[in-house]
Protein backbone atom coordinates (compact mmCIF):
# COMPACT_ATOMS: atom_id res chain seq x y z
CA UNK A 1 0.00 0.00 0.00
CA UNK A 2 2.95 2.51 0.93
CA UNK A 3 4.89 1.69 -2.87
CA UNK A 4 3.73 4.78 -4.79
CA UNK A 5 6.50 5.04 -6.21
CA UNK A 6 7.89 1.60 -6.94
CA UNK A 7 6.33 -0.90 -10.13
CA UNK A 8 7.16 -3.82 -8.29
CA UNK A 9 5.51 -5.18 -4.97
CA UNK A 10 8.33 -6.65 -2.46
CA UNK A 11 9.20 -10.60 -2.74
CA UNK A 12 8.12 -12.72 -0.11
CA UNK A 13 11.58 -13.09 1.63
CA UNK A 14 11.87 -9.60 1.87
CA UNK A 15 8.25 -8.69 2.90
CA UNK A 16 8.96 -11.59 5.85
CA UNK A 17 12.41 -9.86 6.76
CA UNK A 18 11.14 -6.60 6.90
CA UNK A 19 7.58 -7.42 8.54
CA UNK A 20 6.95 -6.45 12.21
CA UNK A 21 3.29 -7.57 12.02
CA UNK A 22 3.97 -10.75 14.64
CA UNK A 23 5.50 -8.55 16.58
CA UNK A 24 3.12 -5.27 16.37
CA UNK A 25 -0.25 -7.45 18.02
CA UNK A 26 1.29 -6.29 20.95
CA UNK A 27 0.22 -2.72 20.03
CA UNK A 28 -2.80 -3.45 17.86
CA UNK A 29 -5.05 -1.92 19.95
CA UNK A 30 -3.45 1.01 21.07
CA UNK A 31 -3.07 2.10 17.28
CA UNK A 32 -6.72 1.84 16.46
CA UNK A 33 -7.25 4.21 19.50
CA UNK A 34 -4.60 6.81 18.44
CA UNK A 35 -5.60 6.53 15.14
CA UNK A 36 -9.50 7.12 16.44
CA UNK A 37 -8.65 10.13 18.39
CA UNK A 38 -6.41 11.19 15.11
CA UNK A 39 -9.44 11.12 13.09
CA UNK A 40 -11.49 12.89 15.69
CA UNK A 41 -9.04 15.56 15.74
CA UNK A 42 -8.67 15.94 12.14
CA UNK A 43 -12.82 16.30 11.82
CA UNK A 44 -12.50 19.23 14.45
CA UNK A 45 -10.36 20.78 12.69
CA UNK A 46 -12.21 20.46 9.00
CA UNK A 47 -9.73 18.95 7.63
CA UNK A 48 -12.18 16.02 6.92
CA UNK A 49 -15.87 16.02 6.69
CA UNK A 50 -17.97 14.34 9.15
CA UNK A 51 -19.30 11.92 6.72
CA UNK A 52 -15.79 10.55 6.57
CA UNK A 53 -15.29 10.99 10.15
CA UNK A 54 -18.47 8.41 10.88
CA UNK A 55 -16.89 6.13 8.22
CA UNK A 56 -13.44 5.74 9.66
CA UNK A 57 -14.55 5.66 13.27
CA UNK A 58 -16.98 2.95 12.29
CA UNK A 59 -14.51 0.87 10.25
CA UNK A 60 -12.05 1.39 12.99
CA UNK A 61 -14.88 -0.50 15.94
CA UNK A 62 -15.15 -2.88 13.90
CA UNK A 63 -11.74 -3.51 14.46
CA UNK A 64 -11.47 -3.65 17.43
CA UNK A 65 -13.48 -7.27 17.39
CA UNK A 66 -10.97 -8.72 14.75
CA UNK A 67 -8.18 -10.71 14.85
CA UNK A 68 -5.66 -8.60 13.36
CA UNK A 69 -2.59 -11.01 14.24
CA UNK A 70 -3.39 -13.06 11.54
CA UNK A 71 -0.99 -13.44 8.45
CA UNK A 72 -0.70 -10.26 6.07
CA UNK A 73 1.17 -9.17 3.43
CA UNK A 74 1.50 -5.80 5.63
CA UNK A 75 5.02 -4.80 6.49
CA UNK A 76 3.55 -3.45 10.16
CA UNK A 77 0.13 -2.92 12.23
CA UNK A 78 -0.10 0.33 10.99
CA UNK A 79 -0.66 -0.83 7.29
CA UNK A 80 -2.82 -3.35 7.98
CA UNK A 81 -5.08 -1.35 10.04
CA UNK A 82 -5.32 1.41 7.59
CA UNK A 83 -5.75 -0.97 4.86
CA UNK A 84 -8.37 -2.56 6.30
CA UNK A 85 -9.50 0.59 7.21
CA UNK A 86 -9.71 1.31 3.45
CA UNK A 87 -10.94 -2.19 2.77
CA UNK A 88 -14.22 -0.94 4.63
CA UNK A 89 -14.89 2.37 4.38
CA UNK A 90 -13.47 3.23 0.86
CA UNK A 91 -10.53 4.42 -0.23
CA UNK A 92 -12.49 8.19 -0.50
CA UNK A 93 -13.27 7.89 3.38
CA UNK A 94 -10.19 5.57 4.79
CA UNK A 95 -7.63 6.95 2.67
CA UNK A 96 -7.76 10.19 4.46
CA UNK A 97 -7.28 9.07 7.99
CA UNK A 98 -3.59 8.62 7.50
CA UNK A 99 -3.73 12.45 6.83
CA UNK A 100 -1.36 14.92 8.38
CA UNK A 101 0.70 11.50 10.42
CA UNK A 102 3.34 9.26 9.74
CA UNK A 103 4.14 6.07 11.18
CA UNK A 104 7.08 7.38 12.53
CA UNK A 105 4.80 9.55 14.89
CA UNK A 106 2.12 6.74 14.91
CA UNK A 107 4.85 3.76 16.16
CA UNK A 108 5.84 6.07 18.70
CA UNK A 109 2.80 6.78 20.30
CA UNK A 110 1.25 2.96 20.19
CA UNK A 111 4.85 1.94 22.35
CA UNK A 112 4.16 5.25 24.71
CA UNK A 113 0.41 4.07 24.73
CA UNK A 114 1.87 0.83 25.76
CA UNK A 115 5.27 1.20 28.16
CA UNK A 116 2.47 3.52 29.83
CA UNK A 117 0.19 0.88 30.78
CA UNK A 118 2.69 -1.52 31.50
CA UNK A 119 4.55 1.17 34.11
CA UNK A 120 1.08 1.30 35.99
CA UNK A 121 0.62 -2.37 35.86
CA UNK A 122 4.37 -3.30 37.11
CA UNK A 123 4.12 -0.30 40.15
CA UNK A 124 0.61 -1.91 40.97
CA UNK A 125 2.15 -5.83 41.13
CA UNK A 126 5.34 -4.14 42.86
CA UNK A 127 3.07 -2.28 45.88
CA UNK A 128 1.81 -5.97 46.26
CA UNK A 129 4.99 -7.18 46.92
CA UNK A 130 6.07 -4.93 49.11
CA UNK A 131 3.24 -5.24 50.91
CA UNK A 132 3.65 -9.00 51.54
CA UNK A 133 7.54 -8.34 52.17
CA UNK A 134 6.24 -5.56 55.37
CA UNK A 135 3.22 -8.14 56.77
CA UNK A 136 5.65 -10.89 56.62
CA UNK A 137 8.58 -9.02 58.75
CA UNK A 138 5.64 -7.42 60.73
CA UNK A 139 4.88 -11.10 61.51
CA UNK A 140 8.97 -12.21 61.64
CA UNK A 141 10.45 -9.50 64.09
CA UNK A 142 11.17 -12.31 66.65
CA UNK A 143 12.57 -14.66 63.85
CA UNK A 144 16.41 -14.32 64.97
CA UNK A 145 18.88 -15.14 62.39
CA UNK A 146 22.66 -14.07 61.38
CA UNK A 147 23.38 -11.47 58.88
CA UNK A 148 25.79 -12.42 56.64
CA UNK A 149 28.72 -10.54 54.46
CA UNK A 150 31.00 -12.87 52.03
CA UNK A 151 28.50 -15.77 52.91
CA UNK A 152 29.87 -15.47 56.44
CA UNK A 153 28.00 -15.23 59.97
CA UNK A 154 28.39 -11.32 60.26
CA UNK A 155 25.63 -10.11 62.86
CA UNK A 156 22.82 -10.71 64.99
CA UNK A 157 19.58 -9.73 63.22
CA UNK A 158 16.26 -10.82 62.36
CA UNK A 159 14.34 -11.56 59.74
CA UNK A 160 11.75 -8.79 59.15
CA UNK A 161 15.41 -6.49 58.84
CA UNK A 162 16.08 -8.71 55.83
CA UNK A 163 12.27 -8.54 54.48
CA UNK A 164 12.84 -4.82 55.08
CA UNK A 165 16.02 -4.38 53.10
CA UNK A 166 14.52 -6.19 50.30
CA UNK A 167 10.75 -3.90 50.21
CA UNK A 168 13.13 -0.87 50.59
CA UNK A 169 15.47 -2.29 47.09
CA UNK A 170 11.29 -2.47 45.50
CA UNK A 171 10.53 0.67 46.72
CA UNK A 172 13.44 2.29 44.76
CA UNK A 173 12.04 0.99 41.79
CA UNK A 174 8.74 1.70 42.50
CA UNK A 175 10.00 4.97 42.67
CA UNK A 176 12.04 4.61 39.05
CA UNK A 177 9.04 3.53 37.55
CA UNK A 178 6.96 6.42 39.03
CA UNK A 179 9.19 9.15 37.60
CA UNK A 180 9.46 7.90 34.59
CA UNK A 181 5.55 7.76 33.41
CA UNK A 182 5.88 11.21 33.74
CA UNK A 183 8.60 11.49 30.56
CA UNK A 184 6.45 8.55 29.13
CA UNK A 185 3.38 9.78 29.45
CA UNK A 186 3.89 12.73 26.59
CA UNK A 187 2.23 12.51 23.01
CA UNK A 188 4.54 12.53 19.85
CA UNK A 189 1.43 11.97 17.73
CA UNK A 190 1.25 14.96 15.24
CA UNK A 191 5.06 15.60 14.75
CA UNK A 192 5.01 13.53 11.00
CA UNK A 193 8.11 11.59 9.40
CA UNK A 194 10.53 14.33 11.05
CA UNK A 195 9.50 18.28 10.69
CA UNK A 196 5.71 18.10 10.99
CA UNK A 197 2.45 19.20 8.59
CA UNK A 198 1.30 22.29 7.00
CA UNK A 199 -2.15 21.15 7.88
CA UNK A 200 -3.82 23.21 10.50
CA UNK A 201 -3.64 20.27 13.14
CA UNK A 202 -4.11 20.27 16.95
CA UNK A 203 -2.05 18.05 18.29
CA UNK A 204 -2.79 19.44 21.89
CA UNK A 205 -6.47 18.02 21.21
CA UNK A 206 -4.87 14.26 20.57
CA UNK A 207 -2.58 13.89 23.23
CA UNK A 208 -5.91 15.02 25.66
CA UNK A 209 -8.49 12.40 23.78
CA UNK A 210 -5.54 9.91 24.91
CA UNK A 211 -5.17 10.81 28.26
CA UNK A 212 -1.16 12.16 28.23
CA UNK A 213 -0.11 15.07 30.26
CA UNK A 214 1.61 17.03 27.52
CA UNK A 215 3.25 16.79 24.00
CA UNK A 216 6.81 15.34 22.60
CA UNK A 217 7.28 18.88 21.71
CA UNK A 218 10.15 18.65 19.28
CA UNK A 219 9.06 16.60 15.44
CA UNK A 220 12.65 15.43 15.58
CA UNK A 221 12.51 14.26 19.29
CA UNK A 222 9.25 13.04 19.04
CA UNK A 223 10.14 10.40 15.78
CA UNK A 224 13.42 9.05 16.34
CA UNK A 225 14.28 8.83 19.83
CA UNK A 226 14.09 5.91 21.82
CA UNK A 227 15.30 6.82 25.16
CA UNK A 228 12.33 6.38 26.81
CA UNK A 229 12.25 2.88 25.92
CA UNK A 230 15.90 2.28 27.27
CA UNK A 231 14.49 3.88 30.49
CA UNK A 232 12.12 1.98 31.02
CA UNK A 233 13.96 -1.67 30.30
CA UNK A 234 16.55 -0.40 31.85
CA UNK A 235 14.48 -0.26 35.19
CA UNK A 236 13.23 -3.78 34.49
CA UNK A 237 16.68 -4.76 34.35
CA UNK A 238 17.04 -3.38 37.64
CA UNK A 239 13.96 -4.69 38.88
CA UNK A 240 14.78 -8.16 37.61
CA UNK A 241 18.11 -7.74 39.22
CA UNK A 242 17.02 -7.26 42.97
CA UNK A 243 14.66 -9.82 42.78
CA UNK A 244 17.19 -11.97 40.64
CA UNK A 245 19.56 -11.44 44.67
CA UNK A 246 16.29 -12.30 46.71
CA UNK A 247 16.08 -15.47 44.86
CA UNK A 248 19.41 -16.56 45.11
CA UNK A 249 19.22 -16.10 48.85
CA UNK A 250 15.61 -18.23 49.00
CA UNK A 251 17.87 -21.12 47.32
CA UNK A 252 20.54 -21.43 49.67
CA UNK A 253 18.17 -20.37 52.58
CA UNK A 254 16.09 -23.45 51.71
CA UNK A 255 18.76 -26.19 51.05
CA UNK A 256 18.85 -29.25 53.73
CA UNK A 257 22.21 -27.53 55.25
CA UNK A 258 20.07 -24.52 55.94
CA UNK A 259 16.46 -24.98 55.66
CA UNK A 260 15.47 -21.48 56.77
CA UNK A 261 12.57 -21.70 54.75
CA UNK A 262 10.54 -23.81 52.82
CA UNK A 263 8.82 -23.33 49.52
CA UNK A 264 5.00 -24.18 49.25
CA UNK A 265 4.70 -27.74 46.55
CA UNK A 266 2.80 -24.92 44.43
CA UNK A 267 5.94 -23.39 43.68
CA UNK A 268 8.74 -26.33 43.60
CA UNK A 269 9.37 -28.69 41.14
CA UNK A 270 10.74 -32.70 41.80
CA UNK A 271 12.94 -34.40 39.82
CA UNK A 272 12.10 -36.78 36.93
CA UNK A 273 14.41 -39.63 38.91
CA UNK A 274 15.09 -38.34 42.06
CA UNK A 275 11.77 -38.84 43.97
CA UNK A 276 13.27 -36.82 47.27
CA UNK A 277 13.64 -33.58 45.33
CA UNK A 278 12.12 -30.61 46.56
CA UNK A 279 13.31 -27.79 43.79
CA UNK A 280 13.41 -24.18 44.23
CA UNK A 281 13.11 -23.67 40.39
CA UNK A 282 11.02 -20.54 40.11
CA UNK A 283 13.55 -18.82 42.04
CA UNK A 284 16.28 -19.93 39.22
CA UNK A 285 14.05 -18.83 36.57
CA UNK A 286 14.10 -15.97 37.84
CA UNK A 287 17.74 -15.55 38.19
CA UNK A 288 17.54 -16.86 34.60
CA UNK A 289 14.83 -14.75 32.81
CA UNK A 290 16.64 -11.89 34.98
CA UNK A 291 19.87 -12.44 32.60
CA UNK A 292 17.14 -12.25 29.31
CA UNK A 293 15.90 -8.63 30.25
CA UNK A 294 19.37 -7.85 30.83
CA UNK A 295 20.04 -9.31 27.30
CA UNK A 296 16.87 -6.74 26.08
CA UNK A 297 18.38 -3.86 27.38
CA UNK A 298 21.94 -4.21 25.61
CA UNK A 299 19.86 -4.63 22.44
CA UNK A 300 18.06 -1.97 22.86
CA UNK A 301 20.90 0.74 23.83
CA UNK A 302 23.25 -1.47 21.16
CA UNK A 303 20.58 -0.42 18.65
CA UNK A 304 19.88 3.17 19.07
CA UNK A 305 23.96 3.97 19.97
CA UNK A 306 24.60 5.05 16.55
CA UNK A 307 21.96 5.72 14.84
CA UNK A 308 21.80 9.16 13.04
CA UNK A 309 18.50 11.55 13.87
CA UNK A 310 15.58 10.72 12.38
CA UNK A 311 13.83 7.62 12.25
CA UNK A 312 15.68 4.66 10.97
CA UNK A 313 14.14 0.79 10.68
CA UNK A 314 16.52 -0.32 12.57
CA UNK A 315 14.15 0.99 16.00
CA UNK A 316 11.68 -2.04 14.27
CA UNK A 317 13.93 -4.12 16.04
CA UNK A 318 13.59 -2.03 19.55
CA UNK A 319 10.14 -3.52 19.62
CA UNK A 320 10.95 -7.23 20.36
CA UNK A 321 13.00 -6.26 23.50
CA UNK A 322 9.87 -4.16 24.93
CA UNK A 323 6.73 -6.68 25.17
CA UNK A 324 9.41 -9.51 26.42
CA UNK A 325 10.84 -7.32 29.65
CA UNK A 326 7.05 -6.58 30.53
CA UNK A 327 5.38 -9.81 30.18
CA UNK A 328 8.80 -11.15 32.42
CA UNK A 329 8.58 -8.62 34.89
CA UNK A 330 4.93 -8.63 35.49
CA UNK A 331 4.91 -12.60 35.34
CA UNK A 332 8.20 -12.45 37.95
CA UNK A 333 6.41 -10.09 40.14
CA UNK A 334 3.08 -11.86 40.48
CA UNK A 335 4.84 -15.41 41.13
CA UNK A 336 7.08 -14.10 43.59
CA UNK A 337 4.57 -12.18 45.58
CA UNK A 338 2.73 -15.77 45.80
CA UNK A 339 5.54 -18.03 46.40
CA UNK A 340 6.23 -15.11 49.38
CA UNK A 341 2.94 -15.41 50.81
CA UNK A 342 3.08 -19.03 50.92
CA UNK A 343 6.57 -19.80 52.44
CA UNK A 344 7.06 -21.31 55.74
CA UNK A 345 9.82 -19.77 57.62
CA UNK A 346 11.74 -22.14 60.47
CA UNK A 347 13.12 -19.82 63.23
CA UNK A 348 14.12 -22.61 65.20
CA UNK A 349 16.73 -23.17 62.17
CA UNK A 350 17.57 -19.72 61.61
CA UNK A 351 18.56 -19.50 65.58
CA UNK A 352 20.53 -22.61 65.81
CA UNK A 353 22.69 -21.10 63.03
CA UNK A 354 23.70 -18.10 64.63
CA UNK A 355 24.15 -19.93 67.90
CA UNK A 356 26.75 -22.08 66.23
CA UNK A 357 28.55 -18.92 65.01
CA UNK A 358 30.50 -15.72 66.37
CA UNK A 359 27.98 -13.17 65.38
CA UNK A 360 28.26 -11.49 68.38
CA UNK A 361 32.03 -10.56 68.71
CA UNK A 362 31.03 -6.63 67.40
CA UNK A 363 29.16 -6.59 70.28
CA UNK A 364 31.57 -7.34 72.80
CA UNK A 365 33.83 -4.81 70.78
CA UNK A 366 31.69 -1.91 71.46
CA UNK A 367 31.32 -2.82 75.08
CA UNK A 368 34.81 -2.36 75.41
CA UNK A 369 35.17 0.84 73.00
CA UNK A 370 32.27 2.12 75.71
CA UNK A 371 35.04 1.20 78.33
CA UNK A 372 36.98 3.93 76.74
CA UNK A 373 39.32 1.21 74.82
CA UNK A 374 40.05 2.50 70.97
CA UNK A 375 38.22 0.51 68.61
CA UNK A 376 41.16 -0.91 67.30
CA UNK A 377 42.58 -2.66 70.53
CA UNK A 378 38.60 -3.81 71.33
CA UNK A 379 38.79 -5.54 68.13
CA UNK A 380 42.10 -7.07 68.38
CA UNK A 381 41.02 -8.36 71.59
CA UNK A 382 37.62 -10.02 70.09
CA UNK A 383 39.59 -11.47 67.50
CA UNK A 384 41.74 -13.28 69.68
CA UNK A 385 38.96 -14.66 72.37
CA UNK A 386 37.46 -15.88 68.98
CA UNK A 387 40.31 -17.79 67.27
CA UNK A 388 40.47 -19.19 71.13
CA UNK A 389 37.30 -20.21 71.32
CA UNK A 390 37.14 -21.34 67.49
CA UNK A 391 40.35 -23.51 68.22
CA UNK A 392 38.41 -24.86 71.91
CA UNK A 393 35.49 -25.55 69.36
CA UNK A 394 32.99 -23.66 71.63
CA UNK A 395 30.65 -20.70 71.34
CA UNK A 396 32.37 -17.36 72.79
CA UNK A 397 29.86 -18.10 75.79
CA UNK A 398 31.25 -20.83 76.72
CA UNK A 399 34.87 -19.92 77.36
CA UNK A 400 36.10 -19.95 81.04
CA UNK A 401 37.80 -17.18 83.03
CA UNK A 402 41.11 -19.16 82.76
CA UNK A 403 40.75 -19.50 79.19
CA UNK A 404 40.06 -15.88 78.36
CA UNK A 405 43.02 -14.40 80.76
CA UNK A 406 45.42 -16.89 78.76
CA UNK A 407 43.97 -15.86 75.82
CA UNK A 408 44.36 -12.33 76.43
CA UNK A 409 47.28 -12.29 78.78
CA UNK A 410 49.42 -9.10 78.15
CA UNK A 411 46.29 -6.53 78.07
CA UNK A 412 45.34 -4.22 80.94
CA UNK A 413 41.61 -4.63 81.26
CA UNK A 414 39.07 -6.09 83.48
CA UNK A 415 39.35 -9.59 82.61
CA UNK A 416 36.36 -10.70 84.97
CA UNK A 417 33.89 -8.01 83.83
CA UNK A 418 34.93 -8.92 80.09
CA UNK A 419 33.77 -12.45 81.47
CA UNK A 420 30.94 -11.25 83.09
CA UNK A 421 29.74 -9.76 79.98
CA UNK A 422 30.60 -12.49 77.48
CA UNK A 423 28.61 -14.86 79.65
CA UNK A 424 25.44 -12.41 79.81
CA UNK A 425 26.06 -11.40 76.36
CA UNK A 426 23.69 -13.60 73.70
CA UNK A 427 21.03 -12.46 70.76
CA UNK A 428 18.64 -10.87 72.98
CA UNK A 429 20.84 -8.71 74.17
CA UNK A 430 22.39 -7.71 71.08
CA UNK A 431 19.57 -7.49 69.26
CA UNK A 432 18.27 -4.86 72.61
CA UNK A 433 20.97 -2.79 72.46
CA UNK A 434 21.20 -2.25 68.77
CA UNK A 435 19.63 1.33 69.11
CA UNK A 436 21.27 3.11 65.54
CA UNK A 437 18.95 4.56 62.99
CA UNK A 438 18.03 1.14 60.33
CA UNK A 439 19.02 -1.42 62.65
CA UNK A 440 17.89 -4.69 63.57
CA UNK A 441 16.96 -3.52 67.03
CA UNK A 442 13.77 -4.29 68.04
CA UNK A 443 12.17 -0.44 67.93
CA UNK A 444 14.04 0.35 64.95
CA UNK A 445 11.83 -2.81 63.06
CA UNK A 446 8.57 -1.49 64.59
CA UNK A 447 9.53 2.14 63.26
CA UNK A 448 10.70 1.14 59.65
CA UNK A 449 7.37 -0.94 59.06
CA UNK A 450 4.81 1.34 60.24
CA UNK A 451 6.70 3.89 57.80
CA UNK A 452 6.71 1.04 54.86
CA UNK A 453 3.04 0.85 55.71
CA UNK A 454 2.61 4.20 55.26
CA UNK A 455 4.59 4.76 51.92
CA UNK A 456 2.45 1.86 50.63
CA UNK A 457 -0.43 3.58 50.84
CA UNK A 458 0.65 6.92 49.63
CA UNK A 459 1.74 5.45 46.26
CA UNK A 460 -0.48 3.45 45.81
CA UNK A 461 -3.25 6.55 45.51
CA UNK A 462 -0.76 7.89 43.22
CA UNK A 463 -0.92 4.16 40.89
CA UNK A 464 -4.79 4.49 41.38
CA UNK A 465 -5.16 8.19 40.14
CA UNK A 466 -2.50 7.84 37.25
CA UNK A 467 -4.33 4.70 36.06
CA UNK A 468 -7.77 5.88 36.18
CA UNK A 469 -6.76 9.04 34.83
CA UNK A 470 -6.13 7.10 31.21
CA UNK A 471 -9.30 4.98 31.86
CA UNK A 472 -11.60 8.04 31.90
CA UNK A 473 -9.19 9.54 28.56
CA UNK A 474 -10.33 6.57 26.90
CA UNK A 475 -13.92 5.93 28.36
CA UNK A 476 -14.49 9.95 26.95
CA UNK A 477 -12.83 9.36 23.79
CA UNK A 478 -15.06 6.24 23.27
CA UNK A 479 -18.02 8.27 23.79
CA UNK A 480 -16.87 10.93 21.65
CA UNK A 481 -17.00 8.45 18.94
CA UNK A 482 -20.24 6.68 19.55
CA UNK A 483 -21.89 10.47 19.75
CA UNK A 484 -20.01 11.36 15.95
CA UNK A 485 -21.13 7.66 14.83
CA UNK A 486 -24.57 7.17 16.25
Amino acid sequence: MYRSRFTENLDERTLDYLSSISEDKEIAPYDIWGSQAHTIMLYENKIITKKETTKILSSLEELKKENLSIKSDSEDIHELIESLVIKKAGKQAGGKMHTARSRNDQVSLDIRMKIRDDINTICSCLLEMIETLVSLAEKNSDAIMPLYTHLQQAQVGVFSHYLLAYADALFRDLDRFYVTYGRVNESPLGAGPIGGTSLPIDRQSTARMLGFKGLVENSIDATGTRDFVAEYVGQVAILMTNLSRLAEDFIIWSTSEFSFIELSDKFASTSSVMPQKKNPDILELTRGKTAQVIGYQMAILSNIKGLPSGYGRDLQQIKTSIWPASKIAISALLVNNAMLKTMKINKHKMKKALDSGYSISLDIAEHLVKKGLPFRTAHKIVGQLVQTASNLKKPLSSLSLPEIKKSLSGYKIDLKELYRVIKSMNAHSSLEQRTSHGSSGKSEQQRMILDRKKKIQAYRIGTVKRTNEVKVAFENLAAKIKTITK
